[in-house]
């Protein structure tokens, strides 16, 4: 993260979940992307997906550009609740034609850098025709089917999906959540308390 400071500032950047700042989405694309970003939402309620699109000049590296800014933005339109730890941001920047999907630590153990390679090859064909939105829903429609199935996959094995460097507690809180529809959350509270 320092790094990243050095590179892009050390300041707070305050954000909207979908930040359009490059004007590549048109009239009606808006409301198609942000349904999609809700749809993730409403499904795994402790997480939360962010768009950038923006002209990033001089920036090298966009999964690097990105990483600091899931890490520095203060998002306006979440709960304060809402950890930046728990959020995937899609940057997209037209002029350079480069895009990248990072995630926070707590999506470690569910979400690898396959996945995200997977959901930008969903996207690509549409964004080298410029259709910007098209692409961008197909890939979170593409995030939505990798977290169901990381989803059921850490119902039938938890421990799999514990991350070793996060407190126990908050593991089992993560992995309570991402149940759908927050089934078994007694057994995973239990379990969260044994660990402490």
């Amino acid at each position: 993260m320092a790094d990243a400071d050095l590179r892009f500032g050390g300041e707070d950047v305050r954000l909207r979940c979908l930040t359009d700042a490059a004007g590549i989405l048109r009239r009606g694309d808006r409301e198609r992307v942000e349904a999609a970003m809700e749809r993730i939402s409403q499904r795994f309620p402790q997480l939360f997906v962010a768009v950038y699109s923006g002209a990033l000049g001089e920036v090298a590296n966009i999964r690097q550009f990105g990483f600091w800014l899931l890490n520095r933005s203060a998002f306006e339109d979440l709960p304060a609740e809402k950890p930046n730890e728990a959020g995937i941001l899609l940057t997209i920047d037209p002029e350079s034609k480069a895009a990248g999907m990072v995630f926070g630590y707590l999506l470690d153990p569910f979400l690898e850098e396959a996945d995200t390679f997977e959901c930008l090859s969903r996207a690509h064909a549409y964004w080298l025709e410029q259709r910007y939105a098209d692409g961008i829903v197909r890939a979170l429609a593409h995030l939505e089917v990798i977290l169901r199935k990381r989803s059921r996959q850490a119902r039938r094995d938890p421990e799999h999906f514990q991350r070793r460097v996060v407190p126990p507690a908050m593991m089992g809180d993560l992995v309570r959540r991402i149940r759908s529809g927050h089934r078994k959350d007694e057994l995973v509270q239990r379990e969260s308390e044994v660990e402490k």
